[in-house]
């Protein structure tokens, strides 16, 4: 499930535009905290260090101005490439909400599907790995020169590659690195199938790697078929925690350092199934693709992309989160739709479509990324463009599009916010599919500086 536009991006940018058709500035290599090369993100990255836990910086911080959104074409039958889009964040511009040859990586890796990218401590730049050229699942990661991007080679030690990789997050205090598993990237492209499940297509593992010797010390198994995706360690540079969402089955375990060198896992969060009619399958299960954390450390957002609802928890010191916001942004079970829910745990009805200036929002939310004051969440409904296509085929058809969700970050809730969309179905080459997004300014998902 690795994005094509990320991998191609970081590797060799087929186009960078804006929407004046103006290039980006900064294109001298230096090191980015926010996983970009400067190239892509421009002279406004900025490494910025936070006082936690007060973070009075966080506070006065200034709102973001700018956000960059991967962008592709891939399954959109438009034969264009793949490029970085810089979306307009400031209410009071005029432009508000508008849109302003690879590395060798298979002959000295043996690695072919690049995913998540971020910074290490000593500036160069780590990327997971999903799978092999041919398309078998591969885990493990590739190293970047964080000044010349140079291909150093894999990161990890020799026959430690897991069968899996997607994502991964790090604690230098502790000399910890968790990763996270994926799936099979050639069965991952033909698009979902009920009979993969229980062949292990999907992975199960969280990896706890030691950081400074590149080593894997410790193997979690997260059940059968639980696709954990997203891994975030909490903020607080003291905090031996963080959280993983389990795509499949809905759960979301905490991570945490017990003893010595030792790491344990627990269930804090499982969204039920529903129980539905008109879909692949008699249960639809929660889909929680992303997730982040506030730089408070005190919420959690989850995406949902199958049932299509966003969820703010409450981090409390009990380590046990507490709903406290839920909005809906599309989905499969709106009212009207195919699909009929026959038993819901949760809700008591559908919920109803999402319209926003007269357009009708398709898809489910994927991606998310909140401002560095915890107020905003930013949202794009695009996942991946084959089961784009297979699910929500409005969303390749008209384009994905950019949400902005209003936090109360006093007592808990979630708005959307009716004064912006972002409709990547208008661009000049045609309607593409939107994916990560990145602040210039710093956001919730910045690399751990401290």
């Amino acid at each position: 499930m690795s994005c094509a536009a990320c991998h191609r991006l970081l590797a060799a940018p087929r186009g960078i535009r804006s929407w004046r058709g103006d290039c980006l500035p900064g294109i001298s290599p230096s090191f980015c905290p926010f996983g970009f090369p400067s190239a892509l993100a421009g002279d406004r990255c900025k490494v910025q260090c936070y006082d936690y836990p007060t973070c009075p910086d966080v506070v006065k911080a200034p709102r973001e101005e700018v956000a960059y959104v991967t962008c592709t074409y891939r399954e959109t039958c438009i034969d264009q490439p793949d490029y970085l889009a810089t979306i307009d964040l400031n209410p009071r511009s005029p432009c508000y909400c508008q849109m302003i040859e690879p590395v060798d990586v298979f002959w000295k890796c043996n690695k072919g599907y690049l995913n998540v990218p971020r910074s290490l401590p000593n500036g160069d730049i780590l990327i997971a790995n999903t799978g092999d050229a041919a398309g078998n699942a591969k885990g493990g990661f590739i190293v970047l020169d964080g000044e010349t991007f140079e291909l150093k080679g894999n990161w990890e030690n020799e026959c430690e590659t897991p069968p899996s990789g997607y994502d991964f997050w790090y604690q230098p205090r502790y000399n910890v690195l968790i990763s996270s598993a994926g799936v099979v990237p050639k069965r991952a492209g033909r698009g979902f199938c009920p009979n993969d499940l229980k062949k292990g297509i999907y992975g199960r593992r969280l990896n706890v790697w030691n950081l400074s010797c590149r080593s894997l010390i410790q193997c979690f198994d997260l059940g059968e078929d639980s696709l954990p995706l997203s891994v975030k360690f909490l903020h607080n540079p003291d905090a031996a925690e963080g959280y993983v969402s389990c795509a499949l089955s809905g759960i979301v375990y905490r991570f945490y350092k017990c003893e010595a060198n030792n790491w344990a896992v627990e269930e804090v969060i499982r969204i039920p199934a529903k129980d539905v009619t008109g879909w692949i399958m008699p249960k639809m299960p929660a889909f929680t693709v992303d997730l982040v954390i506030s730089v408070d450390d005190r919420y959690l957002y989850l995406c949902n992309w199958w049932h299509g609802d966003i969820r703010q928890y409450e981090l409390s010191k009990t380590c046990k989160p507490r709903l406290v916001g839920q909005v809906f942004v599309g989905g499969s079970i709106l009212r009207g739709g195919p699909v009929t829910v026959c038993r819901d745990e949760e809700l008591k009805c559908q919920p109803e479509p999402l319209v926003i200036k007269c357009k009708r929002v398709y898809g489910g939310p994927s991606k998310l990324q909140l401002s560095l004051d915890g107020k905003r969440l930013y949202v794009t409904n695009s996942l991946y463009s084959t089961w784009d296509k297979q699910f929500y085929p409005n969303v390749v058809r008209e384009g994905s599009v950019m949400l902005q969700i209003d936090v109360d970050t006093e007592r808990g809730g979630l708005t959307v916010n009716k004064n912006f969309l972002v409709d990547f179905g208008k661009e000049p080459n045609g309607p593409c599919l939107a994916h990560d997004i990145h602040f210039a300014s710093g956001d919730s998902t910045s690399d751990i500086l401290a």
